[in-house]
């Protein structure tokens, strides 16, 4: 039998075998491009495509956690100040020098001023045009028309309305002793957190303790399912890889029902606003003054603008500040010491009527310190990156090497997780401990190697309003209760694989006893 009566002999056949054709030459070039790009600048770099590729598949199946991960990359080249690897096609910096970090972060920002981008805000609005996903000039002015609503004096101002959420919702607890030999506090802070949000950024009174279904918390869960799972992961990684055929495929985030929910929610505040002339010192009543505003110097802020920047405080308040708290309360419960001490200081700055104030929150250095242990040893993101936007010259990663020019659209990655489970900066980093960050030790911390909210002027802009009602909703616990181990309670942690965010296997278990008060 002659070798062309193998061939296609079909219009159909001639196609598949030619995209075949196409497939194998596009693979073999994007390994040869990982594998030779660095190589050939002359940069440290994973040689090791397989071990590399196999982590990745591991993580994607679940079969590594992120911590794990975040070691592995973090300590690839210890002693280098920064490596190079290939992610996606894209060529990709992990740094690990707190100069470099400086320099990325602030110092050189006018190169790296945008985060790496997926998906398309015309396709998914309510994902694309919020702060973080931003670039440019839109971002720019995102930026100053949101940071009004996250200085002290408006933190001074959301206070109240926050300390009434907390109040009410340990009280429910109180009153529901029911609830408390085991709780799994992740279930309840993100209702504590979801009547945060509506309150500060909606103007909307929701109690999620009692109202157990209401459309915001369900809402939130629906979100945190978006992140969780292999689907989520595969989708993350299909929008990364093949942005213009995700887009094709119409492939989004969040589902239409999700961005009409709180599109129509906006609209209706907006509207009422409007008509009854309501001002509100809110996220809201900000985007609405930058609504009206005209001028060449001003980008039209359109309704769905102003849906994205509420629905991303939403998501960020919802998942990643409830999970701070959860941290927070495991350490108490597995350190009484240290939850003494701290009720101790807590009982010294109540006001007559075991009321707390704005004024007294802010004196509490020893919240302080425990607050940033807890984001040392449990960052809200394990990573932050940047893209760079314009070709900038690092400098020999190591003795011996030499400086190389980076190229415009490469990404530029930091790893929080490793650089704060870094022994060289944080002696024994596993052990809890909040006089790390006391008036004495605090100034022996290396700058940049403390990233839990970012850093420079794409810091997370919520980090204050986040710190906020953590303080007060462990100021309301420490009052009525204390906090204890269970059977349940995981210590050491071992992280879930299973989640997106660092999470314990199993929950976040403790116990609630009531205390008797004086």
């Amino acid at each position: 039998m002659e070798l062309y009566s193998f061939m296609p002999s079909t219009p159909f056949g001639l196609l598949l075998t030619t995209l075949v054709i196409i497939g194998v030459l596009k693979f073999v070039a994007v390994v040869r491009h990982a594998y030779f790009y660095w190589r050939g600048k002359g940069v440290p770099y994973q040689p090791d495509s397989l071990r590399s590729l196999v982590m990745g598949w591991k993580l994607l199946l679940r079969r590594l956690s992120l911590d794990e991960a975040s070691f592995f990359i973090h300590n690839y080249f210890p002693d280098a100040k920064y490596y190079g690897t290939v992610d996606m096609g894209t060529p990709v910096v992990f740094l690990r020098d707190p100069e470099l970090i400086r320099d990325v972060l602030v110092k050189e920002f006018d190169h790296f001023h945008d985060h790496r981008g997926f998906g398309d805000e015309r396709l998914d609005p309510l994902f694309g045009k919020n702060i973080f996903s931003l670039r440019g000039d839109r971002w720019r002015e995102m930026r100053n028309t949101l940071s009004p609503s996250f200085t002290a004096s408006k933190m001074k101002i959301m206070f109240d309305l926050i300390s009434k959420c907390s109040s009410e919702f340990v009280n429910y607890l109180v009153d529901h002793p029911e609830l408390c030999g085991a709780v799994e506090t992740k279930q309840i802070f993100r209702r504590y957190t979801t009547d945060v949000i509506a309150t500060a950024a909606f103007g909307i009174s929701v109690n999620s303790m009692k109202d157990q279904n209401n459309e915001f918390y369900m809402r939130g869960i629906e979100i945190s399912k978006s992140f969780s799972g292999l689907l989520a992961m595969f989708k993350f990684m299909f929008m990364i890889a093949f942005p213009r055929f995700a887009k094709l495929l119409g492939i989004k985030l969040f589902s239409s029902s999700m961005s009409e929910f709180f599109k129509r929610i906006v609209a209706e505040t907006i509207r009422t606003r409007d008509e009854q002339g309501i001002v509100r010192p809110d996220m809201i009543h900000l985007l609405m003054q930058a609504r009206d505003k005209d001028g060449p110097s001003n980008l039209k802020m359109t309704l769905d603008d102003i849906v994205s920047q509420a629905f991303v405080f939403f998501l960020a308040g919802f998942e990643t500040s409830s999970t701070l708290m959860c941290f927070v309360a495991h350490e108490l419960a597995v350190n009484p010491d240290i939850q003494d001490r701290l009720r101790e200081e807590v009982q010294q700055h109540l006001a007559e009527g075991n009321e707390i104030s704005y004024e007294s929150l802010s004196k509490m250095t020893y919240m302080d310190m425990v607050i940033s242990e807890t984001l040392r040893k449990y960052p809200p993101m394990f990573l932050t990156d940047r893209l760079c936007t314009k070709s900038y010259e690092l400098p020999p990663s190591q003795p011996g090497y030499k400086s190389v020019t980076v190229e415009s659209n490469s990404v530029m990655m930091i790893f929080i997780y490793g650089l704060h489970r870094d022994p060289k900066y944080y002696p024994n980093p596993d052990k809890f401990d909040p006089e790390r960050f006391s008036e004495e030790n605090k100034d022996n911390i290396v700058p940049y190697t403390y990233l839990p909210f970012g850093h420079g002027p794409r810091k997370c802009i919520g980090n204050r309003f986040a710190l906020m009602e953590t303080k007060i909703l462990m100021v309301h616990l420490l009052q009525k209760f204390i906090l204890k181990r269970t059977e349940k309670t995981v210590e050491p942690v071992v992280f879930d694989k299973i989640e997106f965010n660092l999470q314990p296997k199993g929950g976040f278990w403790i116990g609630l006893e009531k205390r008797e008060m004086s």
